[in-house]
């Protein structure tokens, strides 16, 4: 495992371990941030470990242009219950992307400092969120990282039944309509393998990112 210095370097992904784990410490600025995920890399600790970097050898993904909406699921967009909006609040998202509680997750990923330097990644336009609302309060939403060809999912959250299913179908929506190669979902879980998310090799998905759209 390597551990970084000030220097703005990570090592080739290929040398992340078994888990992937790729290394440990440097910061979370933006220029660092912007050098993980054009490379495959993406922050994901808790509040008391040191920065860990990640690199899994499988990535969890969804093809926008293959991708099919549920019938019961657009039947809900349609009923038009729920408004969208894009990029309205990104701050309102995040915080409530750490504050939400999760079956079987006990605490979040999502510090203090993960909120204050994504928060820089937006107002660069590096980072984007889309909103759910409900009666003009805010009941979902989703916010991840925008490198142009794939967009890195990282967090969604719902405080109403298909809330944050709606921000997905939208986000894909987005996606597909502006040729995105993939969303990267980064790790396996059930839920978004229910959303339509499948695994994709790491080779597979460094060769999309790297590649000239």
């Amino acid at each position: 495992m390597y551990f970084l210095t000030k220097e703005l370097y990570f090592p080739p992904v290929e040398e992340a371990s078994y888990e992937g784990v790729l290394a440990v410490g440097g910061d979370l600025s933006v220029n660092r941030l912007l050098l993980a995920y054009s490379n495959g890399i993406f922050p994901w600790f808790s509040d008391d470990e040191p920065i860990l970097w990640w690199s899994p050898s499988e990535r969890m993904v969804v093809s926008p242009s293959h991708y099919k909406v549920s019938k019961s699921l657009r039947n809900i967009i349609n009923r038009k219950i729920f408004e969208v909006t894009i990029n309205k609040d990104f701050e309102a998202v995040i915080r409530n992307c750490q504050t939400i509680e999760r079956k079987g997750q006990d605490g979040t990923w999502i510090t203090n400092d993960i909120i204050q330097s994504y928060i820089k990644l937006h107002q660069l336009g590096k980072a984007i969120s889309f909103e759910v609302w409900q009666d003009n309060e805010l009941v979902g939403g989703l916010y991840g990282v925008d490198l142009g060809h794939v967009f890195c999912g990282e967090s969604m959250f719902s405080k109403v039944p298909n809330a944050s299913k709606v921000a997905f179908v939208k986000l894909i929506d987005h996606l597909k309509e502006n040729k995105y190669l993939l969303l990267d979902c980064q790790v396996h879980n059930d839920h978004l393998e229910k959303l339509g998310a499948f695994e994709i090799s790491r080779e597979t998905f460094i060769k999309v990112l790297k590649s000239d759209h």
